[in-house]
């Protein structure tokens, strides 16, 4: 049974935001860090339970964004913390590329039978979701002996200098580090805006596979010279974007016409987030590599690549990792595939279909509301302007508006809200999230309904 009993009620703001020793902390923080960290809002978190936050004024916080993403099974689970402890107190770290230990090889066993496909696999460890993405674009050129890479415009993979260049999600990642790494082409991705059947105009003339196909590879670069074809089962940071039906499978069949391997970043979509282990099983289609990280360990560091065995042709010391696959990581990781396995995979797709349908329901008196889209809790609220451009001012607003009601939530793409609550919430989460949402969407548009003070009765602030 999930663990929902709670002493507070959630969300509780008692201090203007930041408060007093939230401010000072401020202060103090950003006389020492770097300026490249972007800070959403004044937050300044001391402890964390469930999908609850609290900050260092005794605030309380209905969490939707989960670390972005990364605390699958809520702040502080008994039974993660429980496996964390006991890891520590036997062995913390002694470098599992250089050494054996049972943690690192019972989580490589459990990944390659919880991935999609039933061929044999193996698995490298990492820290990180952007060095997951490094290894598998080191492999894909070592095992294929081919220069080029495919990605898609709109993506994340990271900002370490490889998985930087496949990513082009916003333009302030890549400025002032080039040259990037040669040999990256960027190509649309398609998503259910542009119409149910995937075409890059909506009008049914040109699927990406196709413009792929018969463009790029008759005018650019020959197919036998790919390597790889990296994408993101739902696009995360590029604004949640949900596939039409045919898409990937569309990708994997150029990608086996041409011997080219297709790499499904999962580092966002999966870990049980969608409802599924991998996002990228909703559409039946087995990548030959998928990158994991973010909800992998429940918070600890730590990425993998699992990708088909033949494929890890590369010999000792052509890529290792000193702190990748640390044993208290893996064993974090062991507790938390088990509490996906058990009950908050079921957890995610029925709260998932839940929020759905509310939200396209909130739509309907919204007119700011262009789309609502995703899978489980991976859920994206797009908002756009009365002539239909997107809205990133309206976005802000909502979220700085959603943060002073005590509801943390984070933006994406150009316009769009996303909702990547811990996989432990309840459908009252749900349902506080959603009144908070609605209250402070009518309260940034200037609805009557919010300047005449209609209260909204399930938001606890």
């Amino acid at each position: 049974m999930l663990d929902v009993n709670r002493q507070f009620r959630v969300p509780s703001i008692q201090t203007e935001l930041p408060g007093p020793k939230g401010r000072r902390m401020i202060e103090r923080d950003e006389r020492v860090t770097s300026p490249s960290y972007t800070r959403v809002y004044p937050l300044v978190v001391a402890r964390g339970q469930g999908a609850t936050i609290e900050d260092v004024d005794g605030n309380l916080f209905l969490d939707f964004n989960a670390g972005i993403a990364v605390c699958s099974t809520g702040h502080c689970h008994p039974r993660v913390v429980e496996a964390i402890t006991r890891q520590a107190s036997q062995l913390v770290h002694m470098s599992g590329t250089d050494f054996y230990y049972p943690a690192q090889f019972e989580l490589a066993e459990k990944l390659t039978q919880i991935t999609p496909g039933k061929f044999a696999k193996r698995v490298f460890f990492t820290n990180s979701g952007t060095e997951a993405v490094e290894a598998a674009f080191k492999l894909a050129r070592y095992h294929t002996r081919r220069q080029h890479v495919i990605a898609f415009l709109g993506s994340f993979h990271g900002r370490t200098m490889g998985s930087l260049s496949l990513t082009a999600s916003k333009v302030t990642q890549r400025r002032g580090f080039g040259p990037l790494v040669p040999g990256v082409i960027h190509v649309p991705y398609a998503d259910c805006r542009r119409g149910s059947d995937g075409h890059i105009d909506g009008a049914g003339r040109t699927s990406i596979a196709e413009t792929i196909e018969k463009t790029l590879f008759r005018k650019l670069i020959a197919p036998d010279e790919v390597a790889a074809l990296f994408v993101e089962p739902i696009q995360g940071e590029g604004g949640y974007l949900v596939p039409p039906p045919e898409f990937h499978r569309e990708l994997r069949a150029l990608c086996d016409r041409h011997g080219i391997l297709m790499v499904a970043d999962e580092i966002q979509s999966g870990m049980g987030r969608t409802g599924r282990m991998c996002a990228i099983e909703h559409w039946g289609v087995e990548p030959d590599i998928i990158c994991l990280a973010k909800g992998i360990a429940s918070g600890l560091p730590l990425g993998a690549i699992v990708a088909r065995a033949e494929l890890m042709s590369w010999p000792p010391g052509a890529h290792a990792s000193t702190f990748g696959g640390n044993p208290v990581a893996c064993a974090a990781a062991l507790e938390t595939i088990a509490l996906l396995e058990s009950e908050l995979m079921e957890n995610a797709a029925k709260l998932g279909d839940f929020l759905l349908s509310e939200l396209k329901q909130m739509q309907r008196g919204h007119s700011q509301i262009a789309d609502v889209r995703g899978k489980g809790l991976m859920i994206g609220i797009e908002l756009a302007e009365p002539d239909g451009s997107p809205a990133p001012d309206l976005a802000e607003r909502l979220v700085q508006a959603c943060f002073h009601k005590g509801l943390l939530l984070l933006r994406c793409g150009e316009s769009t809200i996303r909702l990547c609550p811990p996989l432990v919430i309840t459908r009252e989460d749900c349902e506080t999230a959603l009144a908070i949402m609605t209250q402070c969407l009518d309260e940034v548009t200037g609805s009557p309904a919010a300047r005449v003070g209609v209260p909204v009765s399930k938001a606890k602030t």
